[in-house]
């Protein structure tokens, strides 16, 4: 295997690798604010010799580590986010708080980060040897709800790249064939009157019951739209807590999916109008915000059958008796599925590829996809069963396994990415793929104007 000897230095740096990963998760921090995060991984990037440019995209937690130059130019993704509400200790069976924000790794960000970053080394030992191309590591933000992949694409944080390789933690080995759905998330805000509700009620006009009115119409319209579509929504600001004061003020913040962009928009469309509806029966107003967009994922079949390939090639990880036992001890906290209960603790095989049937999540990664040939694998760093955005996922972000496996993933993006710059026709007929359904052309589903939350430091 040509890639071998590169895949060895993954190995050789391992424990710089651990450090990486576990120091993002001992700062697990929200979604446009991972500055320290961001430095872990762009500071380790920089002592291993890649050229670091941060606050790409216009976002202060993004950046773009290169090592090389000309082409085929790679890419590698790498997020690093956490989420709310999963404060959690590592290597325990049972929920656990630790000292710190309410904020946990619920997704396996941080192992994401040292796959990648672990990928990423040796990808720069094969351009050192061959004097081939170059690798760029993009330092993405705000996956979680906050679509920081779409304004890095938007700003042309991508331009020139060949393709791009990535992974994500899972509890299943298999690479990812499945498209994701695009959606758009809009707040609609509603203005009403304040009055005394008991006193002088007929004064008043309730921007809660706009909401309400609001959340009942779009009920009705789910069995009006198609059946792959999705309407999620959060009520945010629900006017108060006094009852005997008419609500003056209620916000409530929807997330729209679709196949594709237009359909996301010809729905979104149908539910401003619904708001509207709501906003006149009640006598209020409304005032209807974009908040952050994502397009639908473009899947790559020759990309899909070099990852697939690559990570039957390399050996998977076995888990020692303390991760089995570990596994048992976490699995008996889960609700598990027939099928979850007479499967081994841990994945123990590549999967074949899916039928390509879009699913009802997703991703910022597709708007890179949009951009350029993309391929992404899903790697088994959690024992068998673990809901994704849990305190099991946190509680197994440390864990001697997750480890294992996240070395795992770094082979196997790193050998995909050798086989592809070893074999440009391989390349050629991705980006012929691409182009075929891209026509070339993209869109950014946000709007020119439109720039993320991103917090006053």
């Amino acid at each position: 295997m040509v890639y071998e000897p590169y895949l060895n230095v993954i190995e050789q740096k391992a424990e710089t690798i651990f450090g990486v990963s576990d120091g993002i998760w001992d700062h697990a921090e929200l979604p446009f604010r991972e500055y320290q995060s961001m430095e872990i991984l762009a500071g380790a990037l920089e002592k291993e010799g890649f050229a670091v440019e941060r606050g790409v995209g216009k976002l202060p937690t993004a950046f773009k580590a290169t090592y090389g130059s000309g082409k085929p130019a790679m890419g590698i993704l790498a997020e690093y986010d956490a989420l709310s509400g999963l404060n959690q200790a590592a290597d325990t069976a049972e929920p656990l708080r630790i000292a710190g924000p309410d904020v946990g790794h619920g997704c396996g960000h941080n192992l994401f980060a040292g796959g990648s970053f672990a990928a990423a080394l040796a990808v720069k030992a094969y351009i050192e040897t061959t004097g081939k191309g170059s690798v760029t590591l993009f330092g993405c933000p705000a996956e979680e709800g906050g679509s920081g992949k779409v304004f890095m694409v938007r700003e042309g944080v991508f331009d020139g790249i060949d393709a791009v390789v990535s992974w994500h933690p899972e509890k299943m080995y298999m690479v990812r064939t499945r498209p994701a759905l695009a959606n758009t998330k809009v707040s609609y805000a509603f203005t009403g009157v304040a009055a005394h509700a008991g006193g002088s009620p007929h004064k008043g006009r309730s921007a809660l019951d706009a909401v309400e009115l609001m959340n009942v119409g779009c009920n009705y319209l789910r069995e009006h739209m198609e059946t792959t579509s999705r309407i999620h929504y959060a009520i945010t600001d629900s006017g108060g807590t006094a009852p005997n004061v008419v609500q003056a003020h209620a916000e409530v913040l929807y997330m729209i999916r679709a196949n594709n962009p237009k359909e996301v928009r010809e729905l979104k469309e149908r539910v401003d109008r619904v708001a509207q509806g709501a906003a006149m029966m009640t006598d209020t107003t409304v005032k209807i915000t974009v908040q952050a967009s994502c397009s639908n994922l473009i899947t790559i079949p020759t990309l899909q059958q070099t990852a697939y390939e690559i990570m039957q090639e390399i050996p998977l990880p076995v888990p020692t008796e303390k991760d089995l036992s570990y596994g048992r001890a976490l699995q008996a906290t889960m609700s598990l599925s027939p099928e979850e209960q007479a499967a081994p603790v841990y994945a123990d095989r590549v999967l074949p590829p899916a039928p390509p049937k879009a699913h009802g999540g997703s991703t910022d990664t597709s708007d890179v996809s949009w951009q350029c040939p993309t391929v992404q694998m899903h790697i088994g760093n959690w024992c068998i069963g673990t809901p994704g955005h849990s305190w099991q996922a946190v509680a197994q972000g440390k864990s001697h396994y997750a480890h294992a496996s996240m070395l795992y993933a770094g082979k196997a993006v790193a050998g995909s990415i050798i086989r592809l710059m070893e074999e440009p026709e391989r390349l050629k007929q991705a980006k012929e793929e691409h182009f075929a359904q891209t026509g070339g052309e993209y869109v950014s589903p946000i709007p020119a104007d439109l720039m993320p939350p991103l917090p006053k430091r």
